[in-house]
Formats: structure tokens, C-alpha cells, sequence
């Protein structure tokens, strides 16, 4: 009989430390954006370069193992994630942005928050079809919005080989909601 620890698949160390890090780096905001919920601002991790080095670090290991090609960043906290990582990598940036910003020819998705609903949008040419994908942001709460940029992605024809986010907040269906796409969080709440 094997133990938990035996039959878990090996982390890289970046990952625990990033957990670690993340740990004593996200600041809880009661009620906001509205009464009930818990925000989880990332803004103490940014403002620490060597905190936000690591969880960078940790980012890019993730996309390395997966062979992404390509990195995409949801907005708006998934850029500040993923523009370093694929910069860290040498590899390109896709953006996927709110209704609107985005000129040219997109493909867009709407979809349900936790406390409303959005669109978000990609560039109709945002990928080659050979190139794989890393889907990147902060946190995974109910799943709408990386389950949009997943499909938005699928749609454009790239290969999606994961979502890396620093969180998944495990007591909500985000991971069901998302599925088949490959979770990969940095810390688990």
C-alpha cells in the first residue's frame, strides 16, 4: 500500500515555494466587490519583487513541462502574470480582454461571475494552429471566466495545455466548470 505522499505526482520545488509565498502574500478584502464576497487581492505579491519572482518562477516551470509555445493572460490580473512568464520563456502573449478593447476582427464569450456577467475577447488571429497554450490568471473561483477563455482559445485553434493560476478556491465548482482543461494551481484554498 502506497501513502498519499508516495502516489501524488512529484511538484517541483518553485511550486511549493510559490504556495509559500502566496501564502504570506494575498490579502483578503471582506465584501468586495459586493457584500459576501471575499476578494483576493494579489497586490501585496506585486509590490514584493523577490515574492513576485518566485510565483513568476513557478508560472514558467509549469509552461516548460507543458511545452507551451504560447502564453495567454485574462484580464486584468491574469497579464501581470502572464506577460512576465512568457517573457521569462521568450515566447509570445495573447490577450484576452473585455468586450471592447480589442481592435480588429475578435471572437468573443460571455459568461457568468460570481456577482454578475461579462464578455471577454480574442483577436480572430490570435494563435497558429500549431502552437501550445498555457492559460494564465489569478484565480479560480466558479470556473465562468477560464472556461470562456478556454473556449475562446479551442475556437481560435490553438492547443490549450493547461490553466496555471496562483489560487483555485476549492470550495467552488471551478474546476467542474472548466473541465477538460487541466488545472494547475499554485495554492489550493
Amino acid at each position: 500500500m502506497t501513502s498519499i505522499d508516495e502516489a501524488a505526482p512529484e511538484r517541483p520545488a518553485t511550486t511549493d515555494a510559490a504556495a509559500d509565498v502566496l501564502r504570506g502574500h494575498i490579502r483578503d478584502v471582506q465584501d468586495w466587490p459586493q457584500p459576501g464576497v471575499v476578494f483576493k487581492d494579489i497586490t501585496p505579491l506585486l509590490s514584493t519583487p523577490a515574492a513576485f519572482s518566485v510565483v513568476i518562477g513557478a508560472l514558467a516551470d509549469i509552461a516548460r513541462q507543458r511545452g507551451a509555445t504560447t502564453i495567454a493572460g485574462i484580464e486584468a490580473r491574469g497579464f501581470l502574470l502572464a506577460a512576465p512568464v512568457a517573457d521569462r520563456l521568450g515566447v509570445g502573449l495573447v490577450p484576452i480582454r473585455k468586450k471592447g478593447k480589442l481592435p480588429g476582427p475578435t471572437r468573443s464569450a460571455t459568461y457568468d461571475l460570481e456577482y454578475g456577467t461579462a464578455t471577454i475577447e480574442i483577436h480572430a488571429d490570435a494563435v497558429r494552429p500549431d502552437e501550445r497554450v498555457l492559460l494564465i490568471d489569478d484565480v479560480l473561483a466558479t470556473g465562468g471566466t477560464a472556461a470562456a477563455a478556454h473556449g475562446l482559445l479551442i475556437g481560435v485553434g490553438a492547443e490549450v495545455v493547461g490553466l496555471a493560476v496562483l489560487m483555485e478556491l476549492s470550495f467552488l465548482p471551478g474546476r467542474e466548470r472548466t473541465a477538460p482543461l487541466d488545472v494547475v494551481p499554485l495554492l489550493t484554498i
